[in-house]
């Protein structure tokens, strides 16, 4: 009777620890996809606006960049930070501790002359058009 409640009580543990520890990665995982999601829509939506020209009204350098999306309010603690270079603007949200939805960084080119490239193209193709 004793022996057959211990097996039981063993069997029990053996199975239950393992499956209560992956619930508990699982449930990890799935904040740090919802974390990463806030992140990349609010990176998205700034990288847009920067790119509109907003960008211009920073020299070159590494600012924390302040959001002002409400969704923000949802992440962990982190930094977004817009780092300027002379051909380069890159905005990313950086958490402070591993497991919270890394990094998500989006940059795009400043460059005049890579605009004056894809302005030809689409001039080029109006012209096609006609």
């Amino acid at each position: 009777m004793a022996f057959d409640l211990a097996a039981s009580l063993a069997l029990l543990v053996l199975i239950l620890v393992p499956l209560a520890y992956s619930f508990q990665k699982e449930q990890q995982l799935c904040r740090a996809y919802y974390f990463r999601a806030i992140a990349m829509e609010i990176v998205d939506g700034e990288t847009e606006i920067l790119a509109a020209g907003v960008w211009r009204g920073y020299q070159p350098g590494v600012y924390d960049y302040e959001v002002t999306a409400k969704a923000a309010l949802n992440l962990p603690p982190g930094n977004f930070l817009l780092t300027l270079q002379p051909d380069i603007c890159r905005l990313e949200w950086v958490p402070e501790k591993h497991w919270k939805g890394g990094r998500v960084v989006r940059e795009f080119s400043t460059g005049e002359r890579q605009d004056a490239v894809k302005l030809s193209k689409f001039q080029q193709g109006a012209a096609d058009d006609n």
